[in-house]
């Protein structure tokens, strides 16, 4: 990493402890340790094994699209993929670091850059695609309990919703209506002109031209490949299935009962998509709030809610920032060029 990327990491963790320590100003710590020393770690077990397979399940998307490109494209290599990506995500607003780093990851390795690219572009769009579903579903569920409990949340939710949708049409707008894609884009990256000098927004309009004409080249194949659609979309449902069930395991660690787990799954949908919009790195300070407000009425005992919000932020969001710190030192695996 960079100088800079080790300013921000030591930042946000700075400011991570700062959110705890601000989280615990009105807690009985007598009442949390008593929390934390009864709690079941057997079904914390479960909750940490869920953001393993969450982060696993990632890099079988990623051998499943670099299969039949790259045969020797390794198992390290692979879960070497998501690892530092969960790092960048988590040191960048909107998590703007994470595809780039990505792509240096497997540039490491060997992958043409061409190809690397439209593996992450069709790795995006399929998860794009399976989180909108899977809102859509939470929202049905839970929206309206969101809407009782804090409007402003609910605005989020909404808002969140359309960013996330307009992504998906704009892939798609690239994948099935190619010419007239970059001649909006084109378009839109036309006042850019005014603010650079004209030699550096010519070479980014030619960057974006070729990402463009890339991607749909990569799509033109991969609409062929039914098959293999079908099953990097399953992977990914159950992928973020493990993730979202993880504050489940949380509460039934902290003994708390009579939990219903389609809602809980469905709160944690609608965290995500708040979080998201946050432009701190991580979401610090949104994914926290949003925690605690929406899971307020199913925790009686604020020493819980706490504990409840300090082990779900550990597990979802610093457990893979530390494994990107670890996977990102790591050698790569050579792959043989592509024929």
């Amino acid at each position: 990493m960079s100088r800079k990327n080790w300013v921000v990491l030591i930042l946000m963790l700075v400011a991570g402890a700062g959110i705890f320590a601000f989280s615990l100003r009105n807690t009985d710590l007598h009442q949390l340790s008593i929390d934390l020393a009864n709690l079941n770690w057997g079904w914390f077990s479960v909750a940490v094994l869920c953001i393993c397979l969450y982060l696993g399940l990632e890099g079988v998307v990623t051998k499943l699209f670099m299969a039949d490109r790259y045969p020797d494209f390794s198992w390290k290599n692979t879960m070497r993929v998501p690892l530092v990506e969960q790092l960048f995500n988590g040191i960048t607003p909107f998590s703007t670091g994470g595809q780039p780093a990505q792509l240096v990851a497997m540039l490491q390795a060997g992958v043409d850059g061409g190809r690397a690219s439209s593996v992450l572009l069709m790795k995006f769009v399929v998860f794009q695609g399976m989180i909108v579903i899977n809102f859509i579903i939470s929202m049905l569920i839970g929206f309206h309990y969101i809407a009782t409990k804090l409007q402003a949340l609910s605005l989020l939710v909404v808002f969140g919703f359309v960013i996330h949708l307009s992504v998906i049409v704009a892939l798609l707008l690239v994948m099935y209506w190619h010419s007239f894609t970059k001649r909006a884009t084109n378009l839109l990256l036309r006042p850019v002109r005014w603010f650079v000098k004209e030699n550096r927004y010519q070479n980014w309009q030619r960057v974006l031209d070729e990402r463009i004409d890339s991607f749909y080249q990569e799509s033109l194949k991969m609409r062929q490949e039914y098959g293999k659609l079908a099953k990097v979309s399953v992977v990914t449902l159950v992928q973020l299935a493990f993730y979202y069930l993880i504050p489940y395991f949380i509460l039934l660690a902290l003994g708390v009962q009579n939990l219903n787990v389609v809602m809980i799954v469905s709160l944690n949908v609608l965290i995500f998509m708040i979080t998201s919009l946050f432009p701190i790195p991580g979401g610090t300070g949104g994914a926290e709030y949003s925690f605690t407000v929406l899971f307020a009425s199913l925790i009686t005992s604020n020493a819980k809610l706490v504990l409840a919000m300090l082990l779900w932020r550990i597990l979802t969001y610093y457990f893979g920032m530390f494994a990107g710190m670890v996977a990102l030192v790591l050698k790569p695996d050579p792959v043989k060029p592509y024929e």
